[in-house]
């Protein structure tokens, strides 16, 4: 701020240059320079100054001020329509539909692998129930021979045996064969009645193809005859074979069907050597364009309506994308002007937390979720053209953009004062929560690491550090804590007395201690805020410079050139002014 006492040279000549346009009308009247330099001048022009100063500084509040405005109070300020709000509800609802079909369909591919995988069972693996899992194994060398046999039989013979769409991979105009493998150590002389062995780790592999035939000859049955295991030397035998079907039930949803590359392993798992060889049946799944295809009773017109759909809502995303970024760009830009404004005029620097405040966090959520949305939308597309066939990738891009805008809901409902300080209370308390969870995570990772190395051996829940992260986890939450507790085997005293001492600790450190105070830091910020609320204090500089601000949306000082009603908006002093001449020229007349 210029004193009223001294005008230096160098502020002199900044007035004249600013001032040289008006010079030449000044110059017939000798009133501009006359007026610089009496001292009746100074004081004439640190006071246009500072009503200057004053000005950009009532500008800089009202722009700030309508920066932070909900899209109501917008509309009461400037007249202009909340598009980006009319837009996120209208994306909100195609996405959901858009999610919900790629669901309805993906649920359908899900359903028709887990029934594949079960008639595999069913049809391959001999007396196979439902539900038996791990518990399904063999215990003598005949029964693997028997499986095997069993198993190459219902290969050969699945034509006329299998209920669904199942059939052989051809390769040209031969069928592609069944192989089958067993691995075993190189050499190895095992003796335990002499608790000695000598055995040659390097591992060996041998297979066997069968091609199938109908029936099953003479030279399958050999075949088999000449496969011979040495249990002793034995790590696994692998059957592989690859089986092809069509998912028929897509067309019903106005889908063309799928054509799928079942690759079916079975196994017979013996590297533990302890005479238990455990049985397991798996298949990976490829999913193709079906070569020739066509469907009578659906239109294609029908079938492309939701590509027309998926390609709506990339045009969707992408304008809601534009639109959230020049919002971005614009608090950024409103950022630096706040930040020059404070450094030239105050002699201050802005701290970090009021600089982050013009940097819209929901913004950035809604441009993350569109970026989401879109890529998942593509894939999808590539999908129902059979491009592209990974179902997984496609699920992760489009649930999570949808999550992500569903969680960008609350924005608008932090519009609402009740509303409103839940939001401000997680905002203001999740810098506490990270750091009191990364002191709390050491804790929980010490326990695991103990559970797991010492209630491991004893305890189905402590097997893999996975396990005993979530068995812990649900003991934190209160759940299973009584069959963890009872399904400790008891066959070391020492370990059982541990475990109890191990669970006891853990349950009333994290339940009574660290699970209460991690409330108890949520529940002081909630009443902090509370607080502030109620008081209705400012909690920042910046809160404080915009709340000098008293102008209302409706007083129209927010409008600009070009807004309806811009002229009586932009230049409120000027209505003023020409009410108060017609008063006072009514006055005169009277």
């Amino acid at each position: 701020m210029v004193e009223s006492g001294h005008v230096s040279e160098c502020e002199m000549r900044f007035v004249i240059q600013h001032c040289s346009g008006q010079s030449s009308e000044m110059e017939h009247s000798g009133g501009f320079y006359s007026s610089v330099y009496e001292p009746n001048g100074h004081a004439a022009w640190a006071d246009n100054q500072q009503h200057q100063d004053k000005e950009t500084a009532d500008n800089l509040r009202r722009k700030i001020k309508y920066f932070f405005m909900n899209p109501c109070e917008k509309y009461k300020a400037r007249g202009r329509k909340p598009w980006k709000l009319m837009l996120q509800i209208i994306k909100i609802a195609i996405i959901t539909i858009q999610l919900v079909s790629f669901g309805l369909s993906n649920q359908m591919v899900v359903t028709f692998k887990e029934e594949n995988l079960m008639t595999f069972k069913h049809l391959f693996l001999k007396d196979y129930v439902d539900g038996r899992g791990d518990s399904y194994a063999v215990y003598r060398q005949d029964e693997v021979y028997e499986h095997i046999s069993y198993i190459v039989d219902k290969y050969s013979r699945l034509r006329n045996i299998t209920v669904g769409n199942h059939a052989y991979e051809k390769k040209g105009d031969t069928y592609s064969p069944l192989s089958l493998c067993q691995e075993f150590y190189r050499n190895g002389s095992i003796s335990p009645a002499n608790e000695t062995f000598d055995i040659d780790a390097q591992i060996e592999t041998e297979c066997l193809e069968i091609v199938p035939v109908f029936p099953m000859g003479s030279t399958t049955e050999d075949d088999l005859l000449n496969f011979v295991v040495d249990f002793k030397r034995l790590l696994n035998v692998k059957i592989k074979f690859t089986l092809k079907a069509i998912n028929l039930q897509t067309v019903r949803n106005r889908e063309l069907p799928n054509c799928y590359d079942f690759d079916v392993t079975i196994t017979f798992n013996n590297q533990a050597h302890s005479g238990r060889i455990k049985v397991d049946l798996d298949n990976d799944v490829d999913i193709n364009e079906c070569r020739d295809w066509k469907v009578i009773g659906a239109s294609p017109k029908n079938i492309y309506y939701p590509l027309l759909f998926d390609c709506l809502i990339i045009v969707t995303c992408i304008t809601s994308l534009a639109l959230c970024t020049r919002s971005v760009l614009n608090g950024i830009r409103l950022q630096f002007e706040y930040t020059d404004f404070c450094l030239v005029r105050q002699g201050k620097k802005v701290p970090w937390s009021d600089r982050l405040e013009f940097l819209n966090g929901w913004y950035i959520l809604i441009i993350a979720s569109d970026t989401l949305t879109i890529i998942g939308s593509i894939l999808k597309i590539e999908i129902q053209t059979k491009i592209l066939t990974s179902y997984d990738v496609c699920s992760i891009f489009l649930g999570t953009g949808t999550m992500l805008v569903w969680i960008g809901v609350i924005r608008y409902m932090g519009y609402f004062k009740k509303y409103n300080i839940l939001i401000l209370t997680l905002r203001a308390a999740f810098p506490n929560v990270v750091r009191f969870i990364g002191c709390a995570g050491i804790i929980y990772l010490g326990y695991c690491f103990c559970g797991w190395i010492v209630l491991g051996p004893y305890h189905e829940k402590f097997r893999t550090l996975n396990t005993v992260s979530e068995c812990l986890f649900s003991l934190i939450n209160g759940d299973d804590m009584y069959p963890t507790f009872k399904y400790m085997k008891q066959k070391s005293y020492l370990v059982w007395l541990f475990s109890r001492v191990y669970l006891y600790t853990f349950v009333s450190l994290f339940i009574y201690m660290i699970l209460s105070l991690f409330i108890t830091l949520i529940t002081d910020t909630y009443d902090t805020i509370k607080q502030q609320q109620q008081e209705g204090s400012p909690v920042s500089e910046l809160h404080c410079f915009m709340s000098e601000c008293k102008d209302l949306p409706t007083s129209g000082r927010y409008r600009v050139e070009g807004e309806s009603g811009s002229f009586t908006c932009c230049f409120p002093r000027c209505k003023d002014s020409r009410e108060r001449l017609s008063s006072e020229s009514i006055d005169s007349e009277t």
